[in-house]
């Protein structure tokens, strides 16, 4: 088995991307086969070194590992023979038409109740008319001779499927000032580098019918090669992926904290009846099938998602979370505060509160009631039994209870309404830290 991930260095790979290539990790792993990963660059306009850059950074994250990795600006001259392969079959044909012209002819169509797909005008031209527009300074595009039988194959998550070629413009393959694109660039890698099987999303069903077609017009067997096409994703509610969830890059999520375990495990779940299991590919391959995932579109929940996230950072030891912890965090700083963790970034809040300096939120009409707690507050050593010996003292000096007496101090002491036991946090915040900030409370 020999698969291939072809991300266009265009931007940030976000979750719809990351999916795709989890799945093509999953099956290199179990089936023992290579994964190559190709940068389909042919755009050199929006393609970017850096776009690139974090292509590799973001999947080593994700776990995934690769045979090789290719670029398509490389091979401009495997491309190049190709298309004169093309040409020579009478399969690859000029055109000499404007975007304007094209949109006519397009409405033109519809008008006579037809479809507006292109009407093969230019293989009429002659070789004078050829030559003709040429000597005045015409540069055509080239494009690809569609068979007339419609292309067919079993997918490996859809099932059978067919395309009518007869229903489809001849797409273009070359532009006109040589360039090309990528419907081409695709074949002839997937050709010339032996690709066996294709996984990829469902917007890319026509794709393969008419690559399929090209793919044998280079002589390629399209019986010796498969394709999986995964549904599409959604937001939870069934609507499409919305651009809040549908741009997030790995990039913001690994900025964020999102542990890898969490993506790669709900991502190689979606779809399935499997429940999500945390873990990187090599530790998922094993239970992976993909004749498990649905024909539907699979929803993604980023709530799910972040709950796995936040269960494996409550389970996480000190010594694997110790290297993205701010400088100077101890093991008791992190064994009370992982459980309120919904990603490891949101440390550095709870780091600030015990090691740095916060600003108490005005709480009026609490001004005696924090006087009396610097009042009672306990000598030190403090410990974790220091919390309920103070709030105890306080409970018989002001008769509070419940909310009333908690919620004051924690909210003085953290700045925030919830987070980790106090008994934990107040031994790390120490005597000094918390009587300033009772005084700065009580001043406020």
């Amino acid at each position: 088995m020999k698969l291939r991930f072809a991300p266009s260095p265009t931007g940030w790979l976000h979750v719809g991307n990351a999916r795709i290539a989890i799945v093509n990790a999953l099956l290199a792993i179990q089936r023992k086969g290579q994964l190559i990963l190709r940068l389909d660059d042919t755009d050199t306009e929006r393609s970017r070194p850096e776009f690139a850059q974090g292509i590799e950074d973001d999947l080593r994250w994700l776990g995934i590992s690769w045979h090789s990795i290719q670029r398509q600006q490389d091979r401009t001259e495997r491309y190049a023979l190709a298309a004169e392969k093309l040409k020579k079959a009478g399969l690859l044909y000029p055109c000499f038409e404007t975007e304007e012209e094209l949109k006519f002819k397009r409405e033109q169509r519809l008008r006579q109740n037809k479809p507006p797909i292109y009407d093969r005008g230019s293989l009429k031209m002659t070789q004078e008319q050829f030559d003709r527009a040429i000597e005045n300074g015409k540069t055509p595009h080239w494009r690809f001779k569609l068979g007339q039988r419609p292309r067919r194959w079993d997918d490996g998550v859809l099932g059978e499927r067919q395309v009518k070629l007869t229903a489809i413009s001849d797409p273009v393959l070359v532009r006109a000032d040589g360039s090309y694109l990528y419907t081409f660039c695709s074949v002839v890698d997937d050709l010339e580098m032996g690709i066996t099987h294709i996984v990829r999303g469902e917007d890319h069903v026509t794709n393969t019918g008419v690559q399929l077609d090209i793919y044998e017009a280079l002589g390629g067997d399209p019986e010796r090669i498969g394709f999986a096409h995964l549904p599409l994703l959604t937001e939870a509610d069934g609507g499409p992926l919305s651009k809040r969830i549908g741009s997030l890059s790995l990039r913001q999520m690994r900025k964020d904290g999102v542990e890898p375990q969490a993506l790669v495990g709900y991502l190689a779940a979606l779809g399935t009846s499997q429940d999500p299991m945390p873990g990187l590919p090599v530790d998922l391959a094993k239970r992976f099938d993909i004749l498990a995932v649905s024909k539907s579109s699979a929803r993604f929940d980023a709530r799910q998602m972040l709950m796995m996230n936040k269960k494996l950072l409550h389970a996480m030891s000190f010594e694997d979370a110790r290297a993205r912890l701010p400088e100077g965090a101890t093991p008791e700083f992190w064994h009370a505060v992982r459980g309120n963790l919904d990603m490891l970034a949101e440390a550095r809040l709870w780091w600030d509160v015990v090691a740095g300096r916060i600003a108490p939120p005005l709480l009026e009409g609490e001004g005696e009631f924090l006087k009396m707690a610097l009042a009672t507050l306990p000598a030190a050593p403090w410990d974790t039994a220091t919390w309920s010996a103070w709030t105890e003292a306080l409970r018989g000096a002001t008769e509070r209870k419940g909310k009333a007496l908690f919620l004051p101090l924690r909210l003085a002491l953290t700045g925030e309404e919830h987070g980790p036991d106090m008994k934990e946090l107040l031994p790390l915040i120490g005597r000094e830290r918390v009587a300033e900030r009772l005084k700065l409370a009580v001043s406020a």
